[in-house]
């Protein structure tokens, strides 16, 4: 009976931990890497500003929608691929080999930039929100301590951040809808006005940059296919997270930026928009109009913990990609374990923190702007990559579906939607690639290599996947496989 026990301990070292996430555990780890107050009060003004003004929520409602369209062929992908290693694994599997080697690096590349961005802004925000309780210390140093707290909770059991993320995203929902039904109640500025839904409010000013902002907020969201391995019964929970996932977020910033312009007044919202020296403090504003300054306090606080938020799920998120890349080969064996007490990717997170903090001491010795530089040109970086994952993923579903018709899958799911999808993104990719320096604030030699960072890790996934079918063709022909039990 030892020597079974022990045998049986040794084959999980590779494994991560089953049966640990439900539903709701899973779809509050993706809604707090979209994080959803740093989205309506960071996001949202801005792309208010820059884009299309009130009729950003219309956007928002556009762009809901559009995910939902692509969630019905990834949710059916998840059916049939429970791989930790998500969109790699479905362009392993659609697409062969070489495409998940290029997405698996493209997914690593992009997690970390979203993941290490944030942590500028989190730094920034929680700067400021301490030196106003008399606490000055730099941007960099919270950052430092944001990265030590997260490294220890993503080495540990992957529940633990579960229960913290809820906790942190039931208490923005809570601030902002109060927020909300405040402004309703009151009517706001002018009276409650459908115009921000109109086609001439959505297709004002710049609406191209207001889809991508809308795609930026919801960043995230995706993710639900990476816990499929931590999953309790995997193909009801991950498909019901995903839906869940969109629908709460998406309806949350619509309602949320409806109100927001009605608050401020259609009309008047452009102009005080462009009055404020900085767009962020827009939504506080308002809170301070109809709710108080108490609320506002609150807010002031859960936006911190909001940021904090966001990169926990996000170093959960790129450990899971690193780790896979390990255990398949890709990268180096040694990274595809996990810890032999908590099951977690121990080792690619850390491998995670040690970037961060390399990453963020970079920008803090050369003096760069934590919001400007670091959180601006990374984040744009990463919704670039992960919308190129979303079409590649598009088109492995169309592919993979008709290599396999015996899923029993209906066309509707795993043709024609994902087909449209691709089609969409391709666009949204084009749009992302010639506004870059709009969008990043990154002009000149930056404005290009930014984006081009994602073609870069295509083509160094491409090489590793290229090098892995020479070296080992059994374990490129298994990359993206579901794990057997």
């Amino acid at each position: 009976m030892e020597g079974k026990m022990t045998t049986l301990e040794a084959g999980e070292v590779n494994r991560l931990r089953k049966n640990s996430l439900g539903v709701g555990a899973i779809t509050f780890m993706v809604i707090s890497a979209a994080a959803p107050l740093t989205a309506v009060a960071g996001g949202t003004p801005l792309g208010m500003l820059m884009g299309n003004g009130a009729g950003f929520a219309g956007t928002y409602l556009i762009v809901t929608l559009l995910l939902l369209l692509f969630a019905v062929g990834y949710v059916a992908m998840s059916r049939h691929i429970g791989n930790a290693g998500a969109f790699y694994a479905y362009a392993a599997r659609g697409l062969g080999g070489l495409a998940g080697g290029a997405t698996a690096l493209i997914a690593i590349l992009s997690y970390n930039a979203m993941q290490i961005g944030v942590m500028g802004l989190l730094g920034a925000a929680t700067a400021g929100l301490f030196a106003g309780w008399g606490v000055t210390l730099p941007w960099w140093a919270w950052s430092f301590i944001a990265i030590a707290i997260v490294a220890m909770l993503g080495y540990r059991q992957v529940d633990l951040s579960a229960k913290i993320l809820t906790v942190l995203v039931l208490a923005e929902y809570v601030v902002v809808l109060i927020l909300d039904l405040t402004i309703l109640k009151t009517g706001g500025d002018s009276g409650l006005s459908a115009a921000p839904f109109s086609w001439s409010q959505i297709t004002s000013g710049a609406p191209a940059i207001a889809i991508l902002f809308c795609f930026a907020a919801f960043i995230g969201f995706e993710a639900t296919t990476i816990y499929a391995e931590e999953a309790r019964d995997p193909k009801v929970t991950i498909p019901r997270a995903t839906y869940f996932s969109v629908i709460l977020i998406g309806l949350f910033y619509m309602i949320t930026a409806w109100l927001m312009a009605v608050g401020a007044g259609v009309d008047k919202l452009l102009p005080s928009l462009q009055g404020l020296q900085d767009p962020t403090t827009f939504l506080f504003g308002l809170s301070d109009r109809y709710a108080g300054t108490l609320l506002t306090h609150a807010m002031s606080i859960l936006f911190v913990s909001s940021l904090f938020a966001g990169v926990l799920a996000f170093h959960n998120a790129v450990a899971r990609y690193i780790y896979v890349a390990g255990r398949e080969k890709l990268l180096p064996q040694t990274i595809g374990v996990t810890h032999s007490a908590h099951q977690s990717p121990h080792v690619a997170s850390v491998i995670q923190t040690v970037l961060a903090a390399i990453v963020v001491g970079l920008f803090a010795v050369l003096g760069l702007d934590p919001v400007l530089a670091l959180f601006s040109w990374l984040t744009n970086v990463a919704t670039l990559g992960v919308i190129v994952m979303m079409a590649v993923a598009s088109l492995a579903v169309v592919i993979y579906f008709r290599a396999n018709p015996s899923s029993q899958e209906n066309a509707l799911k795993t043709t024609i939607l994902p087909a449209l999808t691709f089609i969409a993104f391709a666009i949204i990719i084009y749009l992302i690639v010639i506004n870059f320096g709009s969008l990043s604030g990154a002009g000149g030699f930056l404005g290009v290599f930014l984006p081009a960072l994602v073609l870069i890790a295509a083509v160094a996934g491409l090489l590793l996947a290229s090098a892995l079918r020479s070296r080992d063709p059994v374990a490129f022909q298994s990359l993206g496989k579901p794990l057997k039990d």
